[in-house]
């Protein structure tokens, strides 16, 4: 599992933009969670965290950490 850390969501509807972001992105096998007030998404696969940060960042949010 990675966990992303993401700055810039306000509001559940950022949340939906990161989530079907992510969930295009080749080698996400599931979001597990968009935690807004924790600022982070949880998911699970074998997409590489450049990959990851640019889907993200795409939609106008900023990566600040990739765990995992």
């Amino acid at each position: 599992m990675k966990k992303i850390l993401i700055e810039g969501m306000s509001c559940a509807h950022c949340t939906a933009h990161v989530k079907d972001a992510l969930t295009k992105l080749a080698g996400v096998t599931e979001v597990k969670e968009i935690n807004l007030s924790g600022k982070y998404a949880l998911i699970e696969g074998s997409a590489d965290d450049a990959s990851i940060k640019a889907a993200i960042e795409e939609e106008g949010y900023d990566v600040v950490g990739i765990q995992g």
